[in-house]
């Protein structure tokens, strides 16, 4: 319930069939948060279990059946650590949005997933979303050779090492970039490398003035803004290095510890152009990698979530399959 104040009960984010928060703390969500149980999906024969890392942090894996077929008993897949959207504040890495996703897209890319189920802000303002994340990428890495000896089947017996990488959607495309950053300049544990790359759909960016796909929607434009002022209130705005890997300030992208980056746009999504300036910076930077950029036209940000069986989003994921595959 909302404290008694007034004050309390200012709304300080709203996104109508979404979110509302208040000034007391008081967090109302309306959609994302109802979990489904793992199991093994008929029509594609992805199978998936849950994993407790620590009481903060939980992943949900997939595999699909190619590592288990007859005559494959060794055959090691690309592994993809995941981090699901939501701008910090919405979903679970367990309910059916991305369950059912993320058996499509291990299905079609042929593809281990780990998938991170990280706190909520503003309940646990950032940096938990980043250090859970990093936890969790920390026990995948101990399953790596020469590793802690982790002791997830999955990950020891059809995972490759040599084909990891990183990748998200929204706030999840965020988290996956400042994970690459945290991994070049610590390392990651255990001696793994983000050796395949990291997969940026949509990717929560901001900075400072306007571009064109924020006045194409400037009430979505000003929502992502409050949303980034709730779930990180000691920022320093719209140029903090978390939110603008290209602020005065920041650190280097160049240290991005991977060589491979795919970048998914999305015409009328509006952090595109936030995204396309991604892609120019870290190409102008120094970076010693490749940059692939797929932009969908027509689209909307995250328009895969609604249906990840219309045309545009198999061509975006047949472009992440062969990606990951490389």
């Amino acid at each position: 319930m909302a404290g008694s104040g007034a004050s309390d009960d200012e709304i300080v984010l709203e996104i109508e069939h979404c979110i509302r928060i208040f000034k007391s703390g008081l967090v109302e969500r309306y959609f994302g948060s109802d979990p489904v149980p793992p199991y093994t999906d008929a029509d594609t024969g992805v199978a998936s279990k849950d994993h407790t890392i620590s009481p903060d942090v939980a992943v949900r894996l997939y595999l699909p059946p190619v590592a288990t077929e007859s005559g494959e008993e060794n055959k090691k897949l690309p592994i993809l650590v995941y981090f699901h959207g939501g701008g910090f504040v919405l979903h679970t890495a367990f309910n059916f949005v991305f369950h059912a996703y993320l058996t499509s897209l291990a299905a079609r890319a042929r593809a281990i997933i780990v998938s991170v189920d990280y706190r909520l802000a503003p309940e646990h303002p950032l940096p938990a979303a980043y250090d859970d994340s990093w936890e969790a990428l920390a026990w995948v890495a101990s399953h790596a050779p020469g590793g802690a000896g982790g002791d997830e089947p999955w990950l020891t017996d059809h995972g490759d090492f040599s084909r990891l990488s990183l990748g998200g959607e929204s706030a999840g495309g965020n988290i996956a970039h400042n994970l690459a950053m945290r991994a070049g300049a610590e390392g990651l544990p255990h001696g793994a490398r983000i050796s395949g790359g990291i997969v940026l759909v949509h990717p929560y960016f901001l900075g400072h003035g306007k571009v064109p796909s924020e006045e194409s929607d400037p009430v979505m434009a000003e929502n992502v803004v409050k949303m980034w002022r709730a779930v990180c209130p000691q920022t320093t705005g719209v140029d903090d290095p978390w939110i603008n890997p290209l602020a005065a300030g920041a650190p280097a992208i160049e240290g991005l510890a991977c060589g491979r980056v795919l970048v998914c746009l999305a015409e009328t999504d509006v952090c595109r152009d936030r995204g396309r300036a991604y892609c120019e910076g870290l190409r102008a930077s120094g970076w010693a990698g490749e940059v692939e950029v797929l932009e969908v036209a027509g689209q909307a940000h995250c328009f895969h979530l609604g249906d990840f069986a219309c045309d545009d989003a198999v061509r975006q994921d047949d472009a992440i399959a062969r990606f990951l595959n490389l």
